[in-house]
């Protein structure tokens, strides 16, 4: 599961992420990132930790499904929190077809956006 620091919580960062950051869209989601290199901390204090929220609304499915999803959106994440600039955000939304994906694609499709918006892949 992903640590409670890594998880985003309140609506003000998860609307910075949606607005001001970078996006790139796959299949069965949109990631939303906002590179924590714009955010000063003060010297010889650690960068705030890169924090991951979900957004899975009922176009995804009913109750049970939009769970599962988030659930394994959560695992994903855990694994690739390390990847990405200390203080980011990131918002990853979940598209209709996401219910019916099996882990794997979701992965597939998490790693394409996060690689395209960390700059490695092309549109």
């Amino acid at each position: 599961m992903l640590p409670t620091e890594n998880r985003l919580r309140r609506r003000e960062d998860f609307a910075t992420a949606v607005r001001r950051g970078r996006r790139a869209g796959r299949q069965h989601l949109v990631v939303h990132l906002r590179s924590g290199a714009t955010d000063p901390h003060a010297p010889g204090e650690s960068a705030p930790p890169t924090r991951a929220g979900f957004v899975v609304s009922k176009a995804v499915g009913g109750a049970v499904v939009r769970n599962k999803v988030k659930r394994r959106l959560r695992h994903l994440m855990r694994d690739r929190v390390d990847r990405l600039p200390p203080g980011s955000l990131v918002v990853v939304r979940a598209l209709p077809g996401a219910g019916d994906a099996d882990h794997a694609q979701l992965a597939r499709d998490l790693d394409a956006a996060l690689q395209r918006l960390l700059g490695g892949g092309a549109r």
